[in-house]
């Protein structure tokens, strides 16, 4: 994850952020906070104490704690993919779905992640829109980037798939490693890059050698 940023001034009058700024402050603070304490422990107050503001401010920024858990998400989720550039879009389906699905980040950590979701299955019945906001986020937000991919090609002819939806939920669960061995027991960060490069390009070899290619 990115690293957390550091806004300490010294004497003087206190610097004004901006609203992205604020953003980042608060988002930095709850990750901290669900790292050390869980999901429980990250209520807006402790929030706005981590973050060094008032609630108030707090809630100028995120209207809900939903809204600043679904921002949460947005960010984590932006780190394991990246957007494909229109020179990107030209390539063929393999070179993409390998772009958008390698890690923007220079390192893997499944810290947060897996904190994350540890909070979500303990908090699920307590706090059904934080679960929303997090499939909403994160595995549905991946599905609907790799599903346009698929469109795409379909539409061009590069391959045939007559459910492209279903495609796509494939796609991901293939790139991905089964996260119940990593919640139970907990892996080092250290070679994730790689493991995940390997496992990634044999998936995408599978997926595309049983889909199939058009004509």
């Amino acid at each position: 994850m990115p690293k957390c940023r550091n806004f300490q001034r010294g004497p003087g009058r206190p610097r004004r952020f901006d609203s992205s700024e604020r953003e980042a402050i608060i988002i930095d603070a709850a990750e901290r906070l669900i790292l050390a304490q869980g999901l429980a422990g990250a209520s807006m107050a402790a929030i706005a104490h981590e973050a060094g503001m008032s609630k108030r401010t707090l809630y100028e920024v995120f209207e809900s704690r939903a809204a600043l858990f679904a921002s949460i998400i947005r960010r984590m989720h932006n780190t394991f993919t990246r957007p494909l550039t229109s020179s990107d879009l030209e390539k063929p389906l393999a070179q993409r779905l390998r772009l958008l699905l390698t890690p923007a980040c220079e390192k893997i950590s499944d810290a947060l992640p897996l904190a994350i979701l540890r909070a979500v299955i303990t908090e699920a019945e307590r706090q059904p829109d934080l679960v929303h906001e997090f499939l909403r986020e994160g595995p549905y937000a991946l599905y609907a980037m790799i599903r346009a991919e698929l469109d795409r090609s379909v539409a061009s002819g590069e391959i045939r798939i007559s459910d492209t939806e279903a495609a796509a939920r494939l796609m991901a669960d293939m790139a991905h490693e089964n996260v119940l061995e990593h919640l139970v027991v907990g892996r080092p960060d250290c070679g994730q890059e790689e493991a995940h490069g390997r496992r990634l390009d044999l998936a995408i070899r599978v997926f595309l050698g049983g889909i199939g290619t058009a004509g």
